[in-house]
């Protein structure tokens, strides 16, 4: 997996309770990121599904008898 460098701002008190505890603060930015990204394509999703609401379409029930004798 490729990485990039990016930069953020962290509150001083927070930044030095995680030192001292051995937080690794890259990892732990990492899994944030990675949980806000998650969160945000599943409110995508939904917002989405909103807008364009599953319809019931008349080809689906032919194509489920195609295996129908």
């Amino acid at each position: 997996m490729a990485m990039t460098r990016t930069t953020f701002t962290l509150d001083e008190a927070l930044a030095e309770r995680a030192r001292r505890l051995n937080v690794n603060i890259s990892a732990a930015a990492r899994e944030g990121v990675a949980a806000a990204v998650k969160r945000a394509m599943g409110e995508a999703d939904r917002a989405a599904y909103q807008r364009f609401p599953e319809q019931p379409d008349s080809f689906w029930d032919e194509a489920e008898a195609w295996g129908t004798p």
